[in-house]
């Protein structure tokens, strides 16, 4: 913000400053995540994750796409609400572990496709949900719609997890 005599009084005006800027750091990552674990995974997707033994309870593949990238999408979002709050000592921790759960996803790709590792990648996915746990509860601690925003994110993560140890189970 910066101030400027206008019509002679000092007037505050808003600049699109380091808010905007935050807000595209958060989506632009929300998009590289995604983009950069699809590059890992699609060599292996079609030839090595078809051949494993999977649960009858996992989703078609055609699914995962989709839900994906719905929720990014809500992570985008529910991070710039925190990031918009702007109480730097109040989304410092938040920010933090939504930039530590998304590394975690990103090396669940890395893990699971890319080493064809369902061990390190369940291991991964283990650690994801804590981040992803803590992420969410830190969110609601700044906004209430953020942390909700957050809350199908997890649940995937966990439905992903059990699926990721089921195919550990089942010899994968």
């Amino acid at each position: 913000m910066y101030s400027f005599p206008l019509g002679g009084a000092n007037r505050t005006v808003r600049t699109p400053g380091p808010g905007l800027i935050g807000v595209a750091v958060i989506v632009v990552a929300c998009a590289l995540v995604p983009a950069v674990g699809w590059l890992v995974s699609a060599p292996a997707a079609g030839t090595w994750y078809e051949g494993l033994v999977k649960p009858s309870w996992t989703p078609p593949e055609w699914a995962f796409g989709p839900v994906w990238r719905a929720l990014y999408a809500m992570m985008a979002v529910a991070a710039s609400i925190v990031w918009l709050s702007r109480r730097r000592d109040d989304v410092c921790c938040p920010l933090s572990a939504f930039a530590v759960q998304l590394a975690l996803n990103l090396a669940w790709s890395v893990c699971f496709f890319g080493l064809r590792s369902p061990l390190l990648g369940f291991l991964d996915a283990c650690l994801l949900w804590v981040a992803v746990s803590l992420t969410t509860a830190e969110f609601f601690l700044v906004s209430r719609p953020a942390g909700w925003l957050m809350a199908p994110y997890w649940l995937w993560v966990t439905f992903a997890a059990a699926v990721n140890g089921a195919i550990l189970i089942l010899g994968g």
